[in-house]
């Protein structure tokens, strides 16, 4: 949709046109979908954050002010939802203390067999697995700057507007989290000296 689109929509959504508002989903849903599964890791999580983000766009769809693209707006409002399942989910970990190892039924994990793998898949999983793993160690604040930028392809304006900072911020951001990243892959032996990032 352009600019003026996503403008129709939502006066028409205000007007009481519920399939307006319908059009609007459809035309974000992919986009916010994948930044929620970003943020948060899970695809359940990432499905529940969704829906959030769209109910809570609903139900404030008269506090948009039009200051930035209807895209950026509902961004700003899945980041503020995935946080608080972070949050959340952090609390839920810390609260269960007991290990589940303790209770286990004794039955050997189904590990699946990858020496039928060709070598070269294996490779780039195992690449992209500790690309991850060392995305997921970054500080969050690192962490969401660079998945708002790779992932989700934001510009620095409109990575800015969704975590309320200044451009040159999200820039410095961005530059350290890049940094970090390449210094634990470096560390765990993952790239070597000659080796280019490609983070997606």
């Amino acid at each position: 949709m352009t600019a003026a689109e996503e403008r129709s929509a939502i006066d028409r959504t205000l007007g009481g046109d519920v399939s307006a508002f319908e059009a609007l989903v459809l035309d974000n849903q992919k986009n916010v979908y994948n930044l929620a599964l970003r943020l948060t890791g899970d695809e359940n999580d990432a499905l529940d954050a969704s829906q959030e983000a769209f109910l809570r766009a609903y139900t404030h769809l008269g506090s948009f002010k039009g200051e930035s693209r209807f895209s950026v707006w509902l961004y700003r409002i899945t980041y503020n939802v995935c946080s608080d399942f972070l949050r959340k989910r952090a609390r839920d970990r810390s609260a269960q203390i007991i290990s589940l190892d303790e209770y286990g039924d004794g039955r050997e994990s189904d590990i699946p067999d990858v020496r039928a793998l060709p070598e070269d898949a294996l490779l780039r999983r195992e690449l992209r697995e500790a690309i991850r793993k060392g995305i997921d160690s970054l500080p969050p604040v690192y962490r969401e700057t660079l998945l708002l930028r790779e992932s989700s392809g934001m510009s620095y304006a409109d990575i800015a507007d969704v975590m309320c900072v200044g451009e040159g911020t999200v820039k410095s951001r961005l530059s350290r989290a890049r940094q970090a990243l390449v210094r634990v892959l470096t560390e765990n032996g993952t790239l070597g000296g000659e080796d280019r990032l490609n983070i997606y």
